[in-house]
């Protein structure tokens, strides 16, 4: 059966929805990290952010931290899955708009669900107005030419200025540093971008290099990559794009997007430390406990 203009826009667009992608294989040893993937039916870059090392040599605990992307698509199993790892809270940092568009998770009963959106300043909503206009020439003026890299730049530059995006990291970290709240897993809709700059300043925080850091947040190169090309091709078969490589700086993690939060970071607070302090409002006691937390004696 075909798929409407709307089911495309919605789930096979863009895969800022995983929605019905069969999911790659789970880690196999290539990489050089301790990565645990989790494998899905209906996600596909759900990871537990355990396995890493700390500068002093300590390794980041398992089974306590989480990132993924989004869990609308879940199938039974998927939730069986996740039911498996005790979760006690899962963080949605998606906005409304993708909500409606993708639909709200699931998950396992007796799990809180928290809802606390983080601005995309408007991108997946203009994608899909974009996309569907059909018109090569639109898509190019605005997708083509370094505009989806600048965009893409500009959204992670808006992790460190936006007040109540970072109101909403913070948040999350601190239910992370607390001991009583079980393991927590964090999602956005691709679990790249915002999701993959609460991991890197997660890791960052408790000690994990800077190099590591950022393997672990390019990875998700690596996980939606398979997912990725269904959507291009899902696009171009459809009559919507003719060139939807145009999507792929907006699919992909890159490190000059990282980068660009990282110069916000210094060029606003001095460092990552005045970020964490004045930025996240993060007390030294609440990142000392997130330390104890997740990393091993």
């Amino acid at each position: 059966m075909a798929l409407s203009r709307r089911a495309l826009l919605s789930t096979a667009a863009l895969s800022l929805s995983a929605a019905a992608l069969t999911a790659p294989p789970a880690f196999a040893g290539g990489l050089r990290t301790g990565v645990r993937h989790i494998r899905l039916e209906g996600a596909v870059n759900v990871r537990d952010l355990g396995g890493y090392r700390t500068y002093d040599g300590a390794a980041v605990r398992y089974g306590l931290a989480y990132r993924a992307d989004e869990l609308g698509k879940l199938t039974d199993a998927d939730v069986r899955t996740l039911g498996g790892l005790d979760l006690g809270r899962v963080v949605d940092f998606r906005v409304p708009f993708e909500v409606e568009h993708n639909g709200q998770d699931r998950l396992p009963a007796g799990v809180r669900a928290l809802a606390r959106p983080v601005s995309d300043l408007g991108l997946y909503a203009r994608l899909l107005q974009v996309i569907g206009t059909k018109d090569p020439v639109e898509q190019e003026k605005w997708l083509g030419g370094g505009r989806a890299e600048e965009q893409m730049r500009g959204i992670y530059r808006a992790f460190v200025t936006d007040a109540a995006g970072r109101e909403q990291f913070a948040l999350t970290l601190r239910d992370i540093a607390a001991a009583d709240t079980g393991p927590l897993l964090y999602h956005c809709t691709s679990g790249k971008d915002r999701t993959g700059w609460v991991s890197w300043l997660l890791l960052r925080a408790i000690g994990v290099p800077g190099a590591t850091a950022e393997r672990d947040f390019l990875l998700s190169n690596t996980y939606r990559a398979e997912a990725d090309l269904r959507t291009r091709e899902a696009l171009k078969a459809a009559g919507l794009m003719q060139n939807p490589d145009l999507l792929i700086p907006v699919q992909e993690v890159r490190r000059d997007y990282l980068r660009a939060a990282r110069d916000e970071v210094e060029r606003r607070y001095g460092s990552l430390a005045g970020y964490l302090v004045r930025g996240l409002g993060l007390d030294l006691r609440t990142l000392a406990r997130l330390r104890r937390q997740l990393v091993a004696p």
